[in-house]
């Protein structure tokens, strides 16, 4: 490689981006230098998006990730969370991370139901773009609740509630900030080394001392099939693992909307329904499936189901909110219309496409195209009927919300082109179908496998 005058341990970007670009490994000293150097802005935009195609195209291996994610990591700061406690008794702590899904509404019961079992988690999110929810969004759908807090701020509630869902700080993995911004806009986002490294870099700063992932297979996610969805739960792992973090990851179904409710505060309005006992029977399940998993790994033992019959997790939701601002008892906004989307015949539904409700949603003012955009709390869709169920012409299929008059008919359109309906005479008779609304009857399995380092 080419030295730089200016320093014995610089390089030139031209030559980090021709050694991947014909499928050399990238030494760590190259790699510390190129994300340094790229944060720092000596190497151009144009010189990262060259090499983040070489890296789509010829990938990395374990140890080239690994560094790449360290590099992203040592770009800011890590944060610390190694003395909690709480009558004198230190805190263990766990974190989740979903990889995006279309009703993905787990962390707001998610994270009130661990912190109730004596467990602090510290869940730094964000918000959405494009189809996908984000969990900042549904939660300022409450009135008076806010997402940015400091550290000293994320330490007291994490010591007096136990959970904490706030927005990561702008010098927590910048590196990675920069470099998601460039790929978003590059096509060079469909890469599992810098998909892995973008997520895990904020995870392993975060500090928490265990990590449960929620990688998503189907339409509705990012991952598309299993295999794919498999090698990146494998590849984040390792990349936990090898950072002395305890992670776990779960393969969950995204083929279809999780829940009923798509959109923010209805989102909401689901996720108390569970915290009450309630709730679809999917949220419910990949809700528990997740705490147990999160229980586990911080070492303690026992059935999360409790906390949720016995009030427990809804008493620590309640403290959560107030804790930030937000009055746990007020009404959630409103959309001023609502419209409803019903069957044109009778039959059971076969399919439910996630990617077509999340984008009707999105259309309906519940997310945003670009990163500055407002989002409407309201908006969003109320699905009536899911795969399994027997619907008739004229039952409403899906309940559309919104303040935008001109996005119903687009929307309407995707949601009848998202359900697959079959005729009551077909083989889907004989599939076992339900009455819409059936939710004591289980729905298809969402968890589809499980990752550990053991597995690796």
């Amino acid at each position: 490689m080419s030295m730089s005058a200016s320093s014995e341990t610089a390089f030139a970007a031209v030559d980090i981006i021709r050694a991947k670009r014909d499928g050399l490994a990238l030494n760590p000293a190259q790699i510390d230098w190129v994300i340094d150097a790229y944060v720092r802005g000596e190497v151009a935009e144009e010189q990262m998006a060259a090499l983040a195609m070489a890296i789509v195209l010829n990938g990395m291996d374990r140890q080239e990730i690994a560094r790449w994610t360290r590099a992203m990591i040592d770009s800011g700061r890590r944060m610390d969370f190694s003395g909690l406690t709480r009558h004198g008794r230190r805190l263990p702590t766990v974190d989740k991370h979903s990889t995006g899904g279309v009703g993905d509404k787990i962390t707001l019961p998610l994270a009130p139901l661990v912190a109730a079992h004596g467990v602090a988690v510290p869940q730094l999110s964000g918000r959405g773009l494009g189809h996908t929810g984000g969990t900042l969004d549904k939660l300022e759908a409450i009135p008076g609740w806010r997402a940015d807090l400091d550290h000293d701020q994320i330490v007291r509630q994490l010591e007096s509630v136990g959970a904490v869902v706030c927005a990561a700080g702008g010098d927590l993995a910048p590196a990675d900030k920069k470099l998601y911004a460039l790929r978003d806009v590059t096509g060079t986002v469909e890469s599992i080394p810098l998909i892995a490294s973008s997520i895990m870099s904020k995870k392993i700063a975060e500090g928490a001392e265990a990590l449960v992932l929620d990688v998503k297979v189907g339409a509705g996610a990012f991952m598309k099939d299993a295999r794919s969805a498999g090698e990146l739960a494998e590849t984040m792992v390792g990349l936990g693992t090898d950072a002395g973090l305890t992670t776990i990851a779960l393969l969950t179904d995204m083929s279809a909307p999780l829940g009923h409710a798509v959109g923010n505060a209805c989102e909401v309005a689901e996720s108390v329904e569970v915290l009450a006992g309630g709730g679809p029977s999917d949220v419910v399940g990949l809700t528990l499936a997740l705490a147990g998993e999160m229980l586990r790994a911080a070492g303690v033992e026992a059935d999360p189901a409790d906390a949720l019959r016995d009030g427990r997790a809804m008493d620590a939701w309640r403290a959560m909110i107030a804790a930030q601002g937000g009055d746990p008892k007020a009404p959630l906004p409103q959309a001023r219309i609502s419209e409803t989307v019903s069957a044109d015949s009778d039959g059971v539904v076969t399919s439910l496409d996630a990617m077509g409700i999340g984008l009707a949603s999105w259309g309906l003012g519940a997310g945003r195209a670009r990163r500055e955009d407002p989002v409407q709390p309201a908006a969003g869709v109320v699905l009536r009927a899911k795969p399994g169920d027997t619907v008739r012409r004229g039952q409403i299929l899906a309940t559309m919300h919104t303040d935008s008059a001109s996005a119903v008919t687009a929307a309407a359109d995707r949601i009848r082109s998202a359900y697959g309906i079959e005729s009551l005479h077909g083989a889907a008779a004989a599939a076992g179908a339900r009455e819409p609304g059936d939710r004591s009857t289980p729905r298809a399995n969402v968890l589809l496998g499980r990752v550990a380092a053991e597995d690796l």
